[in-house]
């Protein structure tokens, strides 16, 4: 009974971390989340001017109370859609998240089909007769062996 209280105090927990996450973001979140127009990294990784101008602006919408979607939004209009690090799972962007999980469905079905038609393609070992006189000797050498 603990351990269900447990699982269902996290479970309720997690949306309640996400929207603060989105109501109320830190620098060091959004660096993870953002690219620098100069050097093509994340902010957190890159030293060039441009990011920290970035790192400047979203301090500042930060402690003027926006939303994480907000300042990416911001960013968005004024440096283009590449300064987001993922791609928005919108419109022709969506690929970008689709098609590697199509990718590897079909190779898995492919795989799986080639596995089943390997498998279905074999010949079973046909077990022949032995020679009566083969068999003779192997039955005397076995009798040497047992007790």
């Amino acid at each position: 009974m603990r351990r269900l209280a447990l699982v269902l105090a996290i479970v309720l927990a997690l949306p309640a971390t996400a929207f603060a996450s989105e109501d109320h973001p830190t620098l060091r979140e959004l660096e993870g989340e953002l690219m620098c127009p100069t050097c093509g990294t994340t902010l957190e990784l890159s030293n060039a001017p441009a990011a920290d101008q970035i790192r400047r602006f979203v301090r500042e919408r930060i402690a003027a109370g926006d939303s994480k979607s907000e300042i990416k939004d911001q960013l968005v209009t004024e440096f283009g859609p590449g300064v987001l690090a993922s791609p928005p799972k919108e419109g022709f962007d969506l690929l970008a998240w689709l098609l590697p999980i199509a990718g590897v469905a079909v190779a898995a079905v492919v795989v799986g089909a080639l596995a089943w038609r390997w498998s279905r393609a074999r010949t079973p070992a046909v077990e022949e007769p032995l020679d009566p006189e083969l068999e003779r000797r192997l039955d005397d050498e076995l009798a040497r062996f047992e007790p």
